[in-house]
Formats: C-alpha cells, structure tokens, sequence
C-alpha cells in the first residue's frame, strides 16, 4: 500500500470541484477524508444520513455514492450561494433533501430525529450543540469529523477549541472513538 490515491469519483465530481474553484469556497473536504466517508456510508444500507455543512456538495457527492437506493441523506448549510452549487449538480437525487437553514435553528427544530450517520463538518454540531447532534445518533450510528489537524484556515484559538473538543468526545462512556493523524485529521465515533 502506498499514499497514492486512486479513487473512482462520483459521477458529478468533477464538475462540482470546478464550481467550487470557480466560487472561492476554500472549505471542501479533501478526497481522502470523501473517500472514507464513501466506504462507511456503504455500512448503513436503508441508513439515515445527515450531513451538517453541505458547502458545495463535494462531500455529499461521496455520502451520496456509498448509499443505498433505500437511504436518505439530510445535508443542511446556511450559505445559499454554495448550496446552489449543490442543488444543481445533486439536487435531482431522490435521497437527498438539501436544507438551507441556520445550524442551530435547524437542529433545535430537528432534535427527535435519529440518524445512522452523522458528518459534522461545520460549527454546528461540531463545536456549538455537540450535545445536540450526538443524540441525534442512533446506537451503533456513526459521528464522522474531518479537519481536526491544523488547518491553515484555521482562525487565532482554533487550536485550543480543537482539543477541547476532542477531549470532550474521549470523556463520553456513551462512545467508542477513534481518532486518525491521516488526511485533515478524522475523528470516527460510534455509539455504543
């Protein structure tokens, strides 16, 4: 095995990475960190999924690919601009529901939800109403993070917000979590 990548992308690819170049967004997950999101969305067949940033759709792309035909993925970001960029290369999936809305308006509304899978990949979720989002997850579900090693656009006490964050998911009895120095740095949890 070596650090090569060679990946079959989904099939919009492409033309969302072109988009997302073309609108400045800087913040798209890199394509190892949406190649494990691929494989393990493969282990929920009829799974829920809920993705909280969707950006422009690079990740939900991948989400989308390792799914089955009977799962259904939420994805929720509050930029409608790159949203867009979304709906108009995935918006025809029948799987997906895009949602623009705020993170935390939009979990406060959604909190008796459970999902099999959970990609938090903004604030919200994340660093703000982590409590919130894991008891969205159902048991044996799975909390995906990526971006977890330092970032260069990572703003003055990102770093310590980071471990914070960490330590607060290791002291959960309610997890099993594996942390991996490998792409942006990934956390996977599980709930037990």
């Amino acid at each position: 095995m070596n650090e090569s990548v060679q990946q079959t992308l989904p099939q919009h690819y492409h033309r969302i990475d072109q988009a997302t170049r073309e609108s400045g967004f800087t913040m798209a997950s890199d394509i190892q960190t949406c190649s494990l999101l691929r494989t393990l969305a493969s282990t929920k067949p009829g799974g829920s999924f809920l993705e909280l940033g969707t950006g422009t759709g690079l990740s939900t792309s991948w989400i989308l690919d390792g799914m089955d035909q009977e799962s259904h993925l939420v994805s929720v970001d509050n930029d409608k601009a790159v949203l867009d960029i979304a709906t108009t290369y995935l918006g025809n999936d029948p799987r997906l529901e895009l949602v623009c809305a705020d993170g935390e308006a939009w979990l406060n509304a959604n909190k008796d939800m459970k999902y099999d899978y959970i990609f938090a990949d903004t604030w919200h979720g994340k660093y703000l109403m982590l409590e919130e989002a894991l008891s969205m997850l159902k048991k044996g579900g799975l909390y995906i993070l990526d971006d977890m090693l330092p970032q260069p656009n990572w703003p003055d006490g990102h770093q310590e917000k980071a471990h914070k964050l960490v330590a607060a998911l290791d002291a959960r009895p309610d997890l099993w979590v594996t942390k991996q120095h490998w792409a942006t740095g990934i956390i996977i949890a599980t709930k037990k």
